[in-house]
């Protein structure tokens, strides 16, 4: 027993010792600027501010917020608020009591000086030592200022879903009015947001929020706050929202947004904690008037009540600097930010890869094989039936133009296997595609899942002629005394072949040309008489997935629709990707001239039969002028790469 007493003397001595240390380190420490801390600014690339966290101009003081409002969040979030310094002993223990017996995390116990605190200088730090952090900040916040101050700036910063901070932004938002006018039913159905906004934006999901709700005034109820007959008349009243009819530049770019900051992450240069150098300038590639173009062709075009999502991606090919993004149709109702966050089946996008490679190992725009119904055997005697889209086949000899028009499957796998599979992988890394690529007869037709940045970034070494870049958002951060902590690099590297990516190009614009309309039809050439401008352009399509990423000197754009689940497309919905792409590139050029790369010095023109790719003269009724590297023009005897085989090949 006198060694049990002696043990309880000697912790409770450190403990006294520990705080007394905390005590003399605080009064010590220099006051928190918590007006400046974690103020982020984002500008877009005409150096324009688009979005500001933190303290903005609809900062409002705690007599211009609604009681309803205040005590909602107390009494919802932090009942002890004006009790403790901090920290909620009793439901800390409460918390860890009810977590341990149910064997996971079912209760938070974190205060309103806790929740603000990591709020202001902890939103990029991802590791263990952050809960250490957030309780040295939370000490100093509470000796540093009040509690009706801390109060007010949690008010003023906290999350209220669809990219609004803010209780004055969020009552202008929902509902049009001041925050000072909230009844209780509008304070407590808004107070149950910044738990999970997500999920309880009314806007996205009201029958949570509504349960939601029912959960705050419960609290004000159960602490006397309010009457039975008020609870009942706040759950029954008939609230009118207006944030989901006013889509003002409030909600334009919340997707680019959110990308710029998982960028802001990634870098190294950037401290962890915000908290020492008081917030940051970040200027990013954002043309805001093509942003909004995006956002509203992407309404207009897939219907309200589809299931449909997409994301696209708009490119400066010379930079790599991303102009626009969107990473679903709508982010009041997701926020998931499919451009950051998924990797989908890329479908026939994977074929310029791979007809690059072609080009680079002796093939030319002429090329031929059969197109015809194949089955492909193994040594190991599996076999491999691929199909064009539809059954479609010509059943004779096609140049590589026209497999692109068609997107034919039978020619890239045989082009595929004909150069080995390390010929497509080893093109697609020098552009930089880092995603898993499977060596498999199905690669080029787009089996794998790679991210729409990735995708975008290697088109860009096509629109370039030839120079890889590296995606991204952030031109440059600065610091509020104008120190330039990060500075995107620019510098492009050669890997391709600039002369072959020319001709490339040239035989990626066959896909909307009607001088290919044989057996069959280009993909797109529904888009002949809608294009104003020359434009280089693949589709992929999967059952689950649609591809459209076309491109010109000026700009790279790539757009997929499908489902989250994996759901099979529609037929009618294919539609959707093509008109997103080619409606954003036409805005994105209008008005500017209808410019194509110069031809190298070391190509020749040669005009040949679109189908067969074999020379003709003037007078031939079918023609089409093709590019070739000097001294590989196509000549009548050339013959077709598969000449003498059988549709049943083996490898």
């Amino acid at each position: 027993m006198k060694v049990l007493k002696k043990f309880i003397i000697y912790v409770f001595f450190i403990i006294l010792l520990g705080l007394g240390f905390v005590f003399i380190y605080v009064k010590n420490s220099p006051k928190l600027e918590i007006n400046s801390a974690n103020n982020i600014a984002l500008y877009d690339n005409n150096k324009k501010l688009f979005f500001q966290g933190t303290r903005s101009s609809n900062w409002v003081s705690l007599n211009n917020i609604s009681d309803y409002v205040i005590n909602s969040t107390i009494y919802t979030e932090d009942k002890n608020f004006y009790k403790h310094h901090g920290f909620d002993l009793l439901r800390i223990l409460k918390a860890s009591y009810i977590n341990i017996t149910n064997r996971k995390l079912k209760q938070g116990a974190s205060t309103i000086t806790q929740q603000y605190a990591k709020n202001l200088f902890l939103d990029f730090d991802k590791t263990i030592k952050r809960k250490w952090d957030e309780m040295w900040y939370t000490i100093r916040m509470e000796d540093d200022y009040s509690k009706d101050e801390i109060l007010e700036g949690y008010l003023n910063t906290i999350n209220y879903g669809h990219g609004v901070y803010g209780i004055e932004n969020a009552s202008q938002f929902y509902f049009g009015k001041s925050a000072k006018i909230l009844d209780l039913a509008e304070a407590s159905i808004l107070t149950g947001i910044p738990k999970a906004p997500s999920i309880y934006s009314p806007l996205i999901d009201y029958e949570s929020a509504k349960k939601r709700q029912l959960v705050v005034l419960n609290e004000l109820l159960k602490n006397k706050i309010i009457s039975k007959g008020e609870l009942e008349d706040a759950y029954n009243e008939k609230l009118n929202f207006i944030g989901e009819k006013e889509r003002s530049d409030l909600n334009v770019a919340m997707y680019y947004q959110d990308a710029v900051f998982k960028e802001l992450e990634t870098l190294s240069e950037i401290p962890k904690s915000l908290s020492d150098i008081k917030g940051l300038k970040i200027y990013t590639n954002l043309d805001f008037e093509q942003q909004k173009y995006l956002e509203n062709v992407v309404t207009e075009t897939i219907p309200t009540d589809s299931k449909v999502e997409v994301s696209s991606v708009m490119m400066n090919p010379d930079t790599g600097g991303i102009i626009a993004l969107v990473g679903g149709k709508d982010y009041n109702t997701s926020s998931y930010n499919r451009v950051v966050e998924s990797s989908r089946q890329v479908g026939s996008t994977m074929k310029p890869y791979l007809y690059y490679a072609a080009l680079e190992n002796g093939f030319t725009s002429s090329s031929a094989f059969t197109s015809e119904a194949t089955t492909f055997t193994f040594s190991n005697q599996d076999n491999y039936t691929p199909k064009n889209y539809n059954d479609k086949y010509g059943n004779k000899p096609i140049s590589m133009a026209t497999a692109i028009a068609y997107s034919e499957n039978i020619y890239a796998v045989k082009t595929h296997l004909f150069l080995g599979s390390d010929a497509l992988i080893n093109v697609a890394r020098r552009v930089g595609i880092t995603s898993k690529l499977e060596d498999i007869p199905s690669l080029p037709l787009g089996t794998n899942e790679i991210n729409i940045k990735e995708m975008a970034a290697g088109y860009a070494a096509f629109a370039n002629l030839g120079y890889k870049v590296k995606p991204h958002l952030i031109e440059k951060v600065v610091d509020l005394k104008g120190n330039i902590l990060y500075q995107a690099d620019n510098t492009k590297e050669l890997v391709l072949n600039s002369s072959l990516v020319f001709i490339l190009n040239n035989m990626l614009t066959a896909t909307y040309d009607p001088v290919y309309i044989d057996y069959n039809y280009p993909t797109a050439i529904g888009l002949n008489a809608k294009l104003n401008h020359k434009y280089a352009l693949k589709s992929g399509t999967t059952n689950t997935d649609n591809w459209n990423i076309g491109f010109n000197k000026d700009i790279v754009c790539a757009v997929w629709i499908g489902y989250d689940d994996n759901k099979e497309l529609a037929t009618s919905e294919y539609k959707y990707s093509q008109n997103i792409w080619y409606k954003s590139v036409e805005k994105y050029e209008e008005n500017k001239d209808n410019e194509w790369y110069e031809t190298p010095k070391n190509i020749s023109a040669v005009l040949v039969d679109p189908i067969s790719g074999k020379p003709v003269n003037e007078n031939a009724t079918k023609k089409k002028l093709m590019y070739f590297i000097k001294g590989s023009e196509p000549l009548v005897t050339d013959q077709t790469f598969d000449q003498g085989v059988t549709n049943s090949i083996k490898t």
